[in-house]
């Protein structure tokens, strides 16, 4: 009788250990499969702050790429000095506009926003430097790469920033 009593002790204790992994077992994968749902991350974004601060610098940028008509008429008529002039007046911020759209923009798109930067930057100088060489040549040529600079640029910035 207490052999009779120990084994089914024994054999409910089984079936409550089985019980209790079976359990934790369902737990475990339930846990799991909520952790790994697939659900899908989010697209990194721009932030307001940043977006607000690329849509400042932006306009700056923009109204230095209207005036590229004024420069492309100084460099057909070859005109050394009010080329400079423009250069480094109205478009001396360039620089330090792309150097804050780029610190803001996503990580992902900064080393092609560096490079197109860093093209524009040196077609300018490339175009003050034949100015005040007084070369018509390569004026002409530093205008094309500036206008072009100007163009590529505009692409690295986020549509949300223009409008």
């Amino acid at each position: 009788m207490a052999v009779q009593r120990v084994s089914a002790f024994l054999q409910t204790l089984r079936s409550s250990l089985r019980s209790l992994a079976l359990l934790a077992m369902a737990l475990v994968l339930s846990v799991g499969l909520v952790a790994c749902s697939g659900a899908e991350a989010k697209p990194p974004t721009i932030s307001p702050a940043d977006l607000a601060i690329i849509s400042r610098q932006a306009e700056g940028f923009l109204a230095a790429k209207e005036r590229l008509p004024e420069l492309a008429t100084l460099v057909n008529e070859r005109d050394w000095t009010f080329t400079r002039n423009l250069i480094h007046g109205p478009m001396q911020e360039v620089g330090r506009e792309m150097l804050y759209i780029n610190q803001r923009l996503l990580p992902s798109d900064r080393a092609e926003a560096n490079q197109r930067a860093d093209k524009l930057k040196a077609a300018l100088a490339d175009l003050d430097e034949a100015a005040r060489q007084q070369e018509g040549e390569k004026l002409r040529k530093a205008y094309i790469r500036v206008a072009s600079g100007f163009g590529s640029y505009a692409e690295v910035i986020p549509a949300a920033a223009l409008s």
